[in-house]
Parts: C-alpha cells; sequence; structure tokens
C-alpha cells in the first residue's frame, strides 16, 4: 500500500482487537493471518499499517507469495509459507484473521477455537477498519450463482449515476484495501460467497441481495465442525447473514421461497424493506418485467397504480432469464440508494459481462458454440441451459458434492446430446440415465492423455443440427482438469476455433 506512512506506536499496552478501529492504535495485538492470498496480504498489509504485530502463514509457495512476503517481512511482519507452516497457531495471539477458503475444522482455526481467540474473516476486518467520518455504505451480493455479474452490474449503474463506486469483495480489490483507501469512495458494491460470510460476524449493510439458493460447495460444509447439521442448512444460514442489520432494503428472489424466509427471519433496522424481483409482473413493492421491459414498482410513489421503466431487455448484454435476474437485483440495490431510473439504464446499458460467462464462441452453419465455462455447479449450469431451446451440453469435472437429477428433470426436453469430461462425469452421467435415458452421452474421459478439448468438440460436432447451441456449461469446477474456469474456458474456445478452421 503504497504512499502512507506507517504507524509506529511505543506504547506496550495489549488493547482489544474487538474494540480498535482505523484511527486506534492496534501496537501491540497480535495477529495471525491463515493463508497468504490475495486477501490474506491486504489483511496483513493493513493490520501493519495499523501498528499489529502481524504474523502469517501459509502452505503453498508460490512467486507471487515470497514477494509479497519479502515486501512485508521488510516492514515488520513474521512470514511463513512452507509446509507444515499452518500446523499449530502461535502461544500469544489475540486475533486470527482467515482466507474465506479456510474450513473452520483447519488446524489453526480449530486451536483459535477452542482457545478462545476471535476469528474473522477480511470482511470483517474491513467493517471494522471503515473510517468513521466517510463511511461509504455496502450493497452487498450474494447467491449460488450470479455475484460477480450482479456486483459488476451494480458498479456499472453506481458509476452511471456518477457516484466513486468500487466492486469488491469476492470480485476486484480485496475489501480492506478498498476501504483503507485515503481517497473516500461514496459507496461499494460489495460481493460475498459463503465462506466469507461465515467469518463476518458484524457487517450491516446497507441494502443486501441473495439472488439465488442451491448445492454448491456442499464439500466445504461437509464435516463434524457441523455439530451433525445438515451441510446445505448451514450453508443457507451463512448465506442468510448478509441480511442481519440492513438498513434500507432486503432483496430477494421471488421465485424462492426459502428467500423469502430468510427476509421474513432477518433482525434488520426498523423501517427497512423486503423487496422482491420476478421475471413476470412484479406486484407492489417489487421489481420485474413486463413484456419486454424491465420495471419498478417499489420505488416510486405511484407504485400501487403505476411501474416506472427501467430499461429494456433488448438494452441487456444476454437476454438468458438469469441475466435479466441479476439486471433486476442489481437495480433493486441501487434504486434502494437512491439511484435515478436513468442511471439504471445506463449502466445496464453499458454493462458486459467478463468472459467464460454465456459467451458466444462462434456460429457457423446454424451451430451456436458457447462458453459458459463459469457455471460450476448444477443451478448456474440449468440457467444457462435454459436460456436455448435446443442443446449439445458439455458438462463434467470436480462436482464438488452436487447432484444433478433436478437439473436433468428441467432440462432433459432441450437436450440434443451430452458431451462428459472430467472426474465426476459418471455423476452426470447417472442423472442422465435415470432421468433421460434416450439422450445421446459420449463419454470423452478425465483427459489424462491428448487434448481433451479436442476430443469434446469434435463429439459434439458430431451430435449438434442446425439450430442447435452447442454449450460449456460444466456444472462442476475445473481444477481436476484446467487451472480454473478461464483455462476451461480458453481451451474450449481455442477447440472450437480450430475445428471450424476451412
Amino acid at each position: 500500500m503504497g504512499g502512507r506512512d506507517r504507524m509506529s506506536h511505543p506504547d506496550p499496552a495489549r488493547p482489544d482487537p474487538a474494540t480498535l478501529g482505523r484511527h486506534d492504535s492496534w501496537h501491540g495485538v497480535r495477529a495471525v493471518v491463515a493463508g497468504f492470498g490475495v486477501s490474506g496480504y491486504a489483511a496483513a498489509d493493513n493490520l501493519l499499517f495499523l501498528g499489529a504485530d502481524v504474523t502469517a502463514l501459509d502452505e503453498t509457495p508460490t512467486d507471487a507469495k515470497v514477494e509479497q512476503a519479502e515486501l512485508l517481512q521488510s516492514l515488520g511482519a513474521r512470514i511463513r509459507i512452507e509446509e507444515g507452516a499452518t500446523a499449530t497457531l502461535p502461544d500469544d495471539v489475540d486475533v486470527l484473521v482467515t482466507s474465506p477458503g479456510w474450513r473452520p475444522s483447519a488446524p489453526l482455526l480449530a486451536q483459535a477455537t477452542a482457545r478462545g481467540i476471535p476469528v474473522w474473516g477480511e470482511v470483517e476486518l474491513a467493517w471494522r477498519l471503515r473510517d468513521p467520518a466517510h463511511a461509504a455504505p455496502w450493497l452487498a451480493v450474494t447467491g449460488t450463482n450470479g455475484k460477480t455479474t450482479t456486483v459488476q452490474m451494480l458498479h456499472s449503474i453506481l458509476e452511471a449515476a456518477g457516484l466513486r463506486s468500487a466492486a469488491v469483495g469476492n470480485v476486484g480489490r480485496p475489501i480492506v484495501e478498498a476501504v483503507m483507501d485515503p481517497e473516500p469512495h461514496d459507496v461499494f458494491a460489495v460481493e460475498l460467497s459463503s465462506f466469507q460470510l461465515h467469518y463476518t460476524h458484524s457487517m450491516a449493510a446497507e441494502s443486501a441481495v441473495v439472488l439465488n439458493l442451491a448445492e454448491d460447495h456442499l464439500d466445504w460444509y461437509d464435516g463434524d465442525w457441523l455439530g451433525g447439521e445438515p451441510g446445505m442448512s448451514r450453508y443457507a444460514a451463512d448465506k442468510a447473514r448478509i441480511y442481519a442489520g440492513v438498513e434500507r432494503a432486503c432483496v430477494y428472489n421471488l421465485a424462492d421461497p426459502a428467500l423469502e424466509e430468510m427476509v421474513r427471519e432477518a433482525d434488520v433496522v426498523e423501517g427497512a424493506r423486503a423487496i422482491g424481483f420476478t421475471l413476470g409482473m412484479p406486484g407492489v413493492g417489487s421489481l420485474g418485467v413486463v413484456e419486454d421491459l424491465l420495471v419498478d414498482r417499489a420505488f416510486i410513489e405511484e407504485r400501487a397504480t403505476s411501474a416506472a421503466e427501467l430499461c429494456s431487455v433488448d438494452d441487456l448484454a444476454s437476454p438468458a432469464p438469469h441475466f435479466v435476474a441479476n439486471a433486476l437485483a442489481a437495480a433493486a440495490l441501487a434504486r434502494a440508494h437512491g439511484v435515478s431510473q436513468q442511471a439504471v439504464r445506463e449502466g445496464l446499458r453499458a454493462f458486459r459481462p467478463d468472459g467464460h460467462r454465456i459467451a458466444l464462441v462462434a456460429d457457423r452453419d446454424g451451430i451456436a458454440w458457447v462458453d459458459d465455462s463459469k457455471a460450476t455447479n448444477p443451478h448456474a449450469a440449468m440457467s444457462s441451459l435454459l436460456a436455448y431451446d435446443s442443446v449439445v451440453w458439455v458438462a463434467g469435472g470436480l462436482a464438488k458434492g452436487a447432484r444433478f437429477d433436478e437439473l436433468v428433470l428441467a432440462v432433459r426436453e432441450r437436450l440434443r446430446g451430452v458431451v462428459l469430461l472430467g472426474r465426476d462425469r459418471e455423476v452426470v452421467a447417472e442423472a442422465l440415465s435415470r432421468h433421460a435415458p434416450d439422450v445421446p452421452v459420449i463419454d470423452t474421459g478425465e483427459g489424462e492423455t491428448g487434448a481433451p478439448m479436442e476430443r469434446v468438440v469434435d463429439a459434439a460436432a458430431g451430435l449438434a443440427r442446425p439450430g442447435d447451441t452447442v454449450l460449456l456449461a460444466p456444472g462442476c469446477a475445473s481444477m481436476d482438469m484446467f487451472a480454473n474456469y478461464g483455462a476451461r474456458g480458453d481451451a474450449f474456445a481455442a477447440a472450437v476455433r480450430r475445428h471450424l478452421e476451412p
């Protein structure tokens, strides 16, 4: 964090970190940072800046981590990045700041809990370090799918309104870094995963949304640390944390009664409103779609008798139902913040999604090839598949404990055929066998040898007919065969282009 002088405090007292903010001395506070990725580095850097005694621990040295470690070590941090570094929590610790992917059963976290040491995520640290004089409100987004797209849409709308906004959290800059920026922001669009919410205790967003809820990360939530509670129940409870303390609006998808129940049970500031969104005609107090228009019946005075036009479906980068739903959620948060209809329209018109999200790779001989590699769980894959009438579906990878029966039941009439790859492809194959036995399935294996996407594309081309969409929407994570979902999408796109070369 360049351009700032490091604080130096001679007072040897050990204050309670729970009582401290950005303008207090953290001198004497002994902080351990678990994990030295992007958020871990940001937490360690800012704790050092505040004067804390910092130890950061990680098991996997990379060039980037080693380079960052050398910088922070020169500023007084103790950093160990090596095998075995996270086995034992140091003796003298006041607070543990964990990276979001770490399970509570990890040795450092379990030891901290047993010793009564507070465990914070980077988001919790950031909330505590807001500047009271310029405490920019947080508009918070979570859900199983669509979080990044919705936050980026929201950021685009806020900028169109002339506000100094930042997309932070699980996307963009680490939020603790953004909060500590010497140049104050007007508002933050905050993406929060269930992992981040699990380690967040005191955050109170101005407004928040849970976009949807479906099975995901059940491997993370499977373990003794749950005390016997079902993983899906704990996952949903972590998502529901986003509504705690909301000041203005709890936004939710009207299609999911479980989300309405979350809102109903939330402990919010008196006067906070429940605002639904729907792909159908909205009732009073909701946003929705009338013919081809996105409309607002929640934030206008005449909502009992009329609706305000926000934009048309044609203004959006995609007419896919889940994309329209994301736009409605972003618009609801922005409108709750006081943003005008015009800014919502301009922001949504200007927004274009990142790569690997329903991205058209090629359209040749009546067959469209679409990369939605970001669809890393069954719910995301279902949303993508429902946007097309006739599909050759490319699926498989790391299922993370998810099941595919509901997905196959919902989309089987749309499937021309299915091409499978990856370690857990058999999980998808079994659901297809149970619920869509007549759909042709080609298993291309795990890809131990050769170019897996070449085999996938060749197989898909053999199944596809004019009018079909070949859709990479794997419903699974990518790390069994690829570095990340982006690398998987790139490999698919490259294989498609090679296949279509004259």
